[in-house]
Protein backbone atom coordinates (compact mmCIF):
# COMPACT_ATOMS: atom_id res chain seq x y z
CA UNK A 1 0.00 0.00 0.00
CA UNK A 2 1.29 3.47 -0.97
CA UNK A 3 0.36 6.58 0.98
CA UNK A 4 0.54 10.28 0.16
CA UNK A 5 -0.84 13.32 1.94
CA UNK A 6 -2.39 15.92 -0.32
CA UNK A 7 -4.19 19.23 0.15
CA UNK A 8 -7.28 20.02 -1.91
CA UNK A 9 -9.59 22.97 -1.25
CA UNK A 10 -7.41 23.81 1.74
CA UNK A 11 -8.08 20.44 3.39
CA UNK A 12 -5.16 17.99 3.91
CA UNK A 13 -6.03 14.30 3.44
CA UNK A 14 -4.05 11.08 3.37
CA UNK A 15 -4.62 8.91 0.29
CA UNK A 16 -3.76 5.22 0.52
CA UNK A 17 -3.65 3.30 -2.73
CA UNK A 18 -1.94 0.26 -4.19
CA UNK A 19 -0.80 1.63 -7.56
CA UNK A 20 2.24 3.98 -7.65
CA UNK A 21 0.79 5.80 -10.64
CA UNK A 22 -2.01 7.08 -8.47
CA UNK A 23 0.53 8.47 -6.00
CA UNK A 24 2.24 10.33 -8.87
CA UNK A 25 -1.19 11.57 -10.00
CA UNK A 26 -1.30 13.79 -6.89
CA UNK A 27 2.25 15.12 -7.20
CA UNK A 28 1.23 18.78 -7.53
CA UNK A 29 -1.02 18.58 -4.48
CA UNK A 30 1.35 16.96 -1.96
CA UNK A 31 1.62 18.65 1.44
CA UNK A 32 3.48 18.10 4.69
CA UNK A 33 0.46 19.15 6.76
CA UNK A 34 -1.16 16.63 9.10
CA UNK A 35 -4.10 14.94 7.33
CA UNK A 36 -7.62 15.56 8.62
CA UNK A 37 -8.86 12.20 7.31
CA UNK A 38 -7.73 9.17 5.31
CA UNK A 39 -9.08 7.73 2.06
CA UNK A 40 -8.25 4.08 1.40
CA UNK A 41 -9.51 2.14 -1.60
CA UNK A 42 -10.59 -1.46 -1.07
CA UNK A 43 -11.29 -4.25 -3.54
CA UNK A 44 -14.98 -3.53 -3.01
CA UNK A 45 -14.51 0.09 -4.07
CA UNK A 46 -12.69 -0.98 -7.24
CA UNK A 47 -15.40 -3.48 -8.14
CA UNK A 48 -18.07 -0.84 -7.51
CA UNK A 49 -16.26 1.50 -9.91
CA UNK A 50 -16.09 -1.32 -12.47
CA UNK A 51 -19.83 -1.93 -12.14
CA UNK A 52 -20.58 1.79 -12.48
CA UNK A 53 -18.63 2.01 -15.73
CA UNK A 54 -20.33 -1.14 -17.04
CA UNK A 55 -23.73 0.47 -16.43
CA UNK A 56 -22.56 3.60 -18.24
CA UNK A 57 -21.40 1.56 -21.23
CA UNK A 58 -24.73 -0.29 -21.31
CA UNK A 59 -26.74 2.92 -21.06
CA UNK A 60 -24.83 4.38 -24.03
CA UNK A 61 -25.20 1.22 -26.06
CA UNK A 62 -21.43 0.69 -26.09
CA UNK A 63 -19.49 -2.53 -25.96
CA UNK A 64 -18.23 -2.84 -22.39
CA UNK A 65 -14.69 -1.50 -22.26
CA UNK A 66 -11.89 -3.10 -20.29
CA UNK A 67 -10.55 -0.71 -17.66
CA UNK A 68 -7.38 -1.36 -15.70
CA UNK A 69 -7.59 -1.65 -11.93
CA UNK A 70 -5.28 1.36 -11.52
CA UNK A 71 -7.76 3.50 -13.46
CA UNK A 72 -10.66 2.16 -11.41
CA UNK A 73 -8.77 2.85 -8.20
CA UNK A 74 -8.25 6.45 -9.31
CA UNK A 75 -11.98 6.74 -9.97
CA UNK A 76 -12.75 5.30 -6.54
CA UNK A 77 -10.35 7.76 -4.86
CA UNK A 78 -12.15 10.58 -6.62
CA UNK A 79 -15.54 9.47 -5.29
CA UNK A 80 -14.34 8.74 -1.75
CA UNK A 81 -12.49 12.04 -1.53
CA UNK A 82 -15.49 14.00 -2.82
CA UNK A 83 -17.70 12.40 -0.18
CA UNK A 84 -15.23 12.88 2.67
CA UNK A 85 -14.73 16.55 1.79
CA UNK A 86 -18.47 17.21 2.12
CA UNK A 87 -17.99 17.17 5.90
CA UNK A 88 -15.55 20.07 5.48
CA UNK A 89 -17.93 22.23 3.45
CA UNK A 90 -16.50 21.21 0.07
CA UNK A 91 -18.69 20.39 -2.96
CA UNK A 92 -17.43 18.88 -6.22
CA UNK A 93 -18.80 20.47 -9.39
CA UNK A 94 -18.56 19.27 -12.96
CA UNK A 95 -17.46 22.33 -14.90
CA UNK A 96 -14.61 24.48 -16.15
CA UNK A 97 -13.24 26.98 -13.63
CA UNK A 98 -11.01 29.99 -14.19
CA UNK A 99 -9.80 32.98 -12.19
CA UNK A 100 -9.93 36.45 -13.75
CA UNK A 101 -8.22 39.29 -11.88
CA UNK A 102 -8.62 37.37 -8.63
CA UNK A 103 -12.28 36.40 -9.15
CA UNK A 104 -13.31 32.79 -9.81
CA UNK A 105 -15.97 31.61 -12.24
CA UNK A 106 -17.25 28.09 -12.86
CA UNK A 107 -18.85 27.41 -16.25
CA UNK A 108 -21.24 24.45 -16.38
CA UNK A 109 -23.00 22.97 -19.39
CA UNK A 110 -24.13 19.79 -21.06
CA UNK A 111 -21.24 17.67 -22.28
CA UNK A 112 -20.02 18.83 -25.68
CA UNK A 113 -21.44 22.36 -25.39
CA UNK A 114 -18.02 24.00 -25.35
CA UNK A 115 -16.99 24.85 -21.77
CA UNK A 116 -13.31 24.27 -22.52
CA UNK A 117 -13.53 26.22 -25.76
CA UNK A 118 -15.14 29.16 -23.98
CA UNK A 119 -12.52 29.30 -21.23
CA UNK A 120 -9.84 29.10 -23.92
CA UNK A 121 -11.35 32.28 -25.42
CA UNK A 122 -10.88 34.02 -22.06
CA UNK A 123 -7.20 33.06 -22.06
CA UNK A 124 -6.80 34.29 -25.63
CA UNK A 125 -8.55 37.62 -24.99
CA UNK A 126 -7.21 38.43 -21.50
CA UNK A 127 -3.87 36.61 -21.47
CA UNK A 128 -2.07 36.53 -18.12
CA UNK A 129 -5.05 38.05 -16.34
CA UNK A 130 -6.66 34.59 -16.56
CA UNK A 131 -5.59 31.53 -14.57
CA UNK A 132 -7.15 28.16 -15.33
CA UNK A 133 -8.14 26.59 -12.03
CA UNK A 134 -9.62 23.35 -13.37
CA UNK A 135 -11.12 22.23 -16.68
CA UNK A 136 -13.37 19.43 -15.47
CA UNK A 137 -13.92 18.84 -11.74
CA UNK A 138 -13.23 21.88 -9.55
CA UNK A 139 -14.06 21.92 -5.84
CA UNK A 140 -16.09 24.68 -4.21
CA UNK A 141 -15.68 25.31 -0.50
CA UNK A 142 -18.02 27.30 1.71
CA UNK A 143 -16.30 29.10 4.61
CA UNK A 144 -18.28 31.44 6.87
CA UNK A 145 -20.90 31.94 4.18
CA UNK A 146 -18.36 32.73 1.45
CA UNK A 147 -17.56 30.50 -1.54
CA UNK A 148 -14.13 29.67 -2.96
CA UNK A 149 -13.21 27.54 -5.99
CA UNK A 150 -10.16 25.26 -6.08
CA UNK A 151 -8.28 23.12 -8.55
CA UNK A 152 -8.06 19.32 -8.46
CA UNK A 153 -5.88 16.85 -10.39
CA UNK A 154 -9.01 15.57 -12.20
CA UNK A 155 -8.71 18.15 -14.94
CA UNK A 156 -10.25 16.81 -18.15
CA UNK A 157 -8.84 15.77 -21.49
CA UNK A 158 -6.83 18.97 -21.88
CA UNK A 159 -5.19 18.53 -18.44
CA UNK A 160 -5.70 22.14 -17.40
CA UNK A 161 -5.58 22.79 -13.66
CA UNK A 162 -3.67 24.69 -11.02
CA UNK A 163 -3.20 23.93 -7.36
CA UNK A 164 -4.78 27.26 -6.44
CA UNK A 165 -8.00 28.78 -5.20
CA UNK A 166 -9.98 31.98 -5.65
CA UNK A 167 -13.13 33.62 -4.27
CA UNK A 168 -16.03 32.36 -6.35
CA UNK A 169 -17.80 35.26 -8.05
CA UNK A 170 -20.21 33.27 -10.23
CA UNK A 171 -21.50 29.96 -11.51
CA UNK A 172 -22.49 30.30 -15.15
CA UNK A 173 -24.74 28.10 -17.27
CA UNK A 174 -23.31 28.09 -20.78
CA UNK A 175 -25.42 27.42 -23.86
CA UNK A 176 -24.68 27.84 -27.55
CA UNK A 177 -26.38 30.83 -29.21
CA UNK A 178 -25.92 32.86 -32.36
CA UNK A 179 -25.47 36.04 -30.36
CA UNK A 180 -23.66 36.67 -27.09
CA UNK A 181 -25.83 37.61 -24.11
CA UNK A 182 -25.67 37.23 -20.34
CA UNK A 183 -28.42 37.46 -17.73
CA UNK A 184 -28.88 36.44 -14.08
CA UNK A 185 -30.60 33.16 -13.27
CA UNK A 186 -33.58 32.93 -10.95
CA UNK A 187 -33.10 31.11 -7.61
CA UNK A 188 -35.17 28.19 -8.93
CA UNK A 189 -33.09 27.86 -12.09
CA UNK A 190 -29.89 28.26 -10.08
CA UNK A 191 -30.77 25.40 -7.77
CA UNK A 192 -31.78 23.21 -10.71
CA UNK A 193 -28.41 23.98 -12.27
CA UNK A 194 -26.53 22.89 -9.15
CA UNK A 195 -28.50 19.65 -8.95
CA UNK A 196 -27.45 18.74 -12.49
CA UNK A 197 -23.78 19.65 -12.17
CA UNK A 198 -22.70 18.79 -8.63
CA UNK A 199 -21.54 15.44 -7.28
CA UNK A 200 -24.36 12.92 -6.75
CA UNK A 201 -24.65 9.83 -4.55
CA UNK A 202 -27.11 6.99 -4.07
CA UNK A 203 -26.62 7.26 -0.30
CA UNK A 204 -29.46 9.36 1.21
CA UNK A 205 -27.25 10.70 4.02
CA UNK A 206 -24.58 11.85 1.58
CA UNK A 207 -27.22 13.41 -0.66
CA UNK A 208 -28.64 15.29 2.31
CA UNK A 209 -25.22 16.85 2.94
CA UNK A 210 -24.82 17.69 -0.77
CA UNK A 211 -28.20 19.42 -0.82
CA UNK A 212 -27.29 21.39 2.30
CA UNK A 213 -24.11 22.66 0.65
CA UNK A 214 -25.96 23.44 -2.57
CA UNK A 215 -28.36 25.66 -0.62
CA UNK A 216 -25.44 27.41 1.07
CA UNK A 217 -23.80 27.97 -2.30
CA UNK A 218 -26.99 29.59 -3.64
CA UNK A 219 -26.56 32.31 -1.01
CA UNK A 220 -22.79 32.58 -1.34
CA UNK A 221 -22.35 33.45 -5.02
CA UNK A 222 -24.21 34.65 -8.14
CA UNK A 223 -25.67 32.51 -10.91
CA UNK A 224 -25.90 33.47 -14.57
CA UNK A 225 -27.01 32.25 -17.99
CA UNK A 226 -24.59 32.86 -20.84
CA UNK A 227 -25.75 32.38 -24.41
CA UNK A 228 -22.70 32.53 -26.63
CA UNK A 229 -21.06 31.68 -29.90
CA UNK A 230 -17.43 30.68 -30.19
CA UNK A 231 -16.06 34.10 -31.15
CA UNK A 232 -13.65 35.98 -28.82
CA UNK A 233 -16.40 38.55 -28.27
CA UNK A 234 -18.21 35.90 -26.18
CA UNK A 235 -15.50 36.14 -23.51
CA UNK A 236 -15.73 39.95 -23.45
CA UNK A 237 -19.52 39.91 -23.09
CA UNK A 238 -19.33 37.37 -20.29
CA UNK A 239 -16.53 39.16 -18.42
CA UNK A 240 -18.09 42.62 -18.66
CA UNK A 241 -21.59 41.37 -17.82
CA UNK A 242 -20.70 39.07 -14.92
CA UNK A 243 -17.57 40.60 -13.38
CA UNK A 244 -18.03 44.19 -14.57
CA UNK A 245 -14.43 44.09 -15.83
CA UNK A 246 -12.94 45.31 -19.11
Amino acid sequence: MNAVTIEIAGIPAEIRCRYPGNVRFFSEYVTDKAPMFTVEVTDEHIEQARANYARMDDARGWKRLHREDAFLENNAIHALLAEALLEHGVLLLHGSALCMDGQGIVFVAKSGTGKSTHTRLWREVYGDRVLMINDDKPMVRIVDGKAYVYGTPWNGKHHLSTNAGAPLAAVVRLERDETNRVEPLSPTDSYSLLIRHSYRSEDPLIMARIMELEKQLLSATSFWHLGCNMDPEAARVACEGILQLH
